[in-house]
C-alpha cells in the first residue's frame, strides 16, 4: 500500500525528524483550538456582562462535547494507525468510513438530547430567567451544529493516523482564523452583516467547525482515499465501532476527569480567599500555555506508535519513547527554572494584587519542578492508547487525580494551606510520571516477547 494513499509513512526513516514533523503542526493546531474560546469570550464580553454570563454557562456542555469528540478521535486514530502499520488498506477504508458514520450518529443524538434539555439542564447549572433566553440563542444553534463538533475530530485524527500532521494543523489554524474574522461581523453586524449577538458567536463557531470537517473529509476521500461509500452499509459496522470505542470510551472517561478534579481543587482553594483562587487561575492558564508543547508531543506519539506497533517494529517505538522522555526532561527543567525565577513577574502581568501574586508565585515554585514527569505521563498515556491498550492510560489518570492528588491535597491543606494543595499536585505528577514510564517500558517488553518467534 503506497504512502500518500492512506499508507504507513512513519515505519521507515529517522525517528526524531518524524516526531518533530508531527509535533510542530500539532502545536499550531492546539493553539488554534484554544483561540476559538478566547475569541468568542473576548467579543461576547463587548456585549455586556449578561451575554458573557450566559455564554459562560455553556462552557461545561462545550467541554463535555469536546471530550466526547476527542475520545472518539483518539479511538479512531489508534485503530487506523495500527492497521496502516499492518498494510491492511481495505480495513483502513472500512473503519475510517464507519468512524465518520459513528460521528454523524453521535452528532444527531447530541442534537436531539441537547434541544430537549436546555431549560432543565441550565436551570440545574444555575441559570435564571435573565440568562435563559440568551442561552437559548446560543445553544439552539450550537446543538444544530453538534455534528460538526464530533466529525472534525474524527477527520483530523484519521489524517494524523496516516502520518500527516501538517494538513490537520493547517486546517485547524485556518478554521480558527475564519472564526475570529466571522465573530465581530456576525456578533456586531459589521460590513453589512446582520447584528446577531450571541447567535452570531454560535454561527461563527459552527461554520468554522463545518469547514474543518469538509476540508478533512475531502482530503480523506480524494487524496488518501480512505472514505469510500461502498462501506456505507451495516456489514462490519459493529466490528468497526467496537474497535473504535474500545479505546474511545476509556479516552472519553479520561477527558472527563480533569474538569471534575479542577472543580474540587478550586473549591478547596476558595477557602483561602478569592486572591488565592485568582492566583491559582493565573498559574493554571500560564501552565497550560507552557505545557502545550508537551501536550503536542504526546499527541504526536499516537500515529507514530500506532503505525510501528502495527508493523511490529518495537525498536522504533522504544526509540521514540526514549527521545520523547528526554525532551520532556529537558523542556520540563527549562520551564521549571523560568517559572521559578520569574513567577512573580509573570503573575503581575495579569494581576498585581499581592495575594494573587503570592499564590501564583508559590505555584510556580512548587509544581513546575515535576513538569518533566508530567510529560512522561502524557507520553505513556498516548502510547498505551495507540497500542490499543486504553486501560493503563485510564488507570493512570484516575490514580493521579482520585488516588493521589485529591487525598494528599486534603491531608496537606490543613497544615500548609494552598501550598499543601500545590505540593499534592507536584507529588501526583511525579508518581504517575515515573509509574507511567516504568509501566510503559514493561508493557513494551512483554509485547516484544509476545510477538517474537518461539
Amino acid at each position: 500500500m503506497r504512502a500518500g494513499a492512506g499508507g504507513a509513512k512513519l515505519t521507515t526513516g529517522p525517528v526524531g525528524p518524524h516526531l518533530v514533523s508531527l509535533t510542530v503542526p500539532m502545536l499550531f493546531g492546539m493553539i488554534a483550538m484554544v483561540s476559538y474560546g478566547i475569541a468568542d469570550t473576548y467579543f461576547v464580553a463587548q456585549l455586556g456582562t449578561l451575554p458573557l454570563a450566559a455564554m459562560s454557562f455553556t462552557f461545561p456542555i462545550n467541554f463535555v462535547a469536546t471530550g466526547i469528540a476527542l475520545g472518539i478521535g483518539t479511538g479512531s486514530a489508534s485503530v487506523l494507525a495500527r492497521l496502516m502499520g499492518t498494510g491492511d488498506h481495505s480495513a483502513v477504508q472500512r473503519i475510517t468510513t464507519h468512524a465518520v458514520m459513528l460521528g454523524a450518529l453521535l452528532g444527531g443524538l447530541f442534537l436531539a438530547l441537547g434541544l430537549s434539555t436546555i431549560d432543565p439542564l441550565f436551570r440545574l447549572l444555575g441559570a435564571d430567567e435573565r440568562t435563559l433566553p440568551l442561552i437559548h440563542d446560543y445553544m439552539e444553534i450550537y446543538y444544530i451544529g453538534g455534528v460538526f463538533i464530533v466529525l472534525p475530530m474524527i477527520g483530523n485524527a484519521a489524517l494524523r493516523s496516516t502520518g500527516d500532521a501538517k494538513v490537520p494543523g493547517m486546517i485547524m489554524t485556518i478554521a480558527a482564523l475564519f472564526n475570529i474574522v466571522l465573530d465581530p461581523l456576525l456578533i456586531f453586524g459589521l460590513w453589512g452583516f446582520p447584528r446577531l449577538e450571541l447567535q452570531g458567536a454560535a454561527i461563527a463557531t459552527v461554520l468554522a467547525n463545518a469547514g474543518t470537517f469538509v476540508a478533512a473529509f475531502l482530503i480523506l476521500y480524494f487524496r488518501e482515499r480512505l472514505v469510500r461509500f461502498r462501506h456505507v452499509r451495516l456489514r462490519g459496522l459493529w466490528d468497526s465501532w467496537r474497535r473504535v470505542l474500545h479505546v474511545g470510551v476509556p479516552a472519553i472517561a479520561t477527558n472527563m476527569v480533569t474538569p471534575i478534579t479542577a472543580g474540587i481543587i478550586t473549591a478547596m482553594i476558595a477557602r483561602y480567599g478569592a486572591e488565592s483562587v485568582a492566583g491559582f487561575g493565573v498559574a493554571s492558564r500560564v501552565e497550560t500555555l507552557g505545557l502545550i508543547v508537551i501536550f503536542s508531543l504526546g499527541a504526536a506519539m499516537a500515529p507514530f506508535v500506532g503505525q510501528n506497533i502495527g508493523a511490529g517494529d518495537l525498536n522504533r517505538v522504544r526509540r521514540a519513547v526514549n527521545l520523547a522522555s528526554l525532551f520532556c526532561l529537558g523542556y520540563g527543567l527549562v520551564l521549571a527554572v523560568l517559572m521559578g525565577l520569574f513567577g512573580s513577574r509573570i503573575a503581575m502581568l495579569f494581576d498585581d494584587h499581592p495575594g494573587v501574586v503570592q499564590a501564583a508565585a508559590a505555584y510556580f515554585l512548587i509544581v513546575p519542578i515535576t513538569y518533566a514527569a508530567l510529560g512522561m505521563f502524557q507520553v505513556a498515556g498516548t502510547c498505551f492508547n495507540a497500542m490499543g491498550k486504553p486501560i493503563p492510560a485510564t488507570a493512570l489518570t484516575f490514580a493521579r487525580m482520585f488516588v493521589i492528588y485529591l487525598p494528599i491535597a486534603f491531608l496537606l491543606a490543613g497544615p500548609y494551606g494552598v501550598n499543601g494543595i500545590f505540593a499534592a499536585n507536584a507529588i501526583a505528577n511525579l508518581l504517575v510520571g515515573v509509574g507511567g514510564y516504568l509501566w510503559l517500558q514493561r508493557t513494551l517488553r512483554r509485547h516484544a516477547l509476545a510477538v517474537s518467534p518461539a
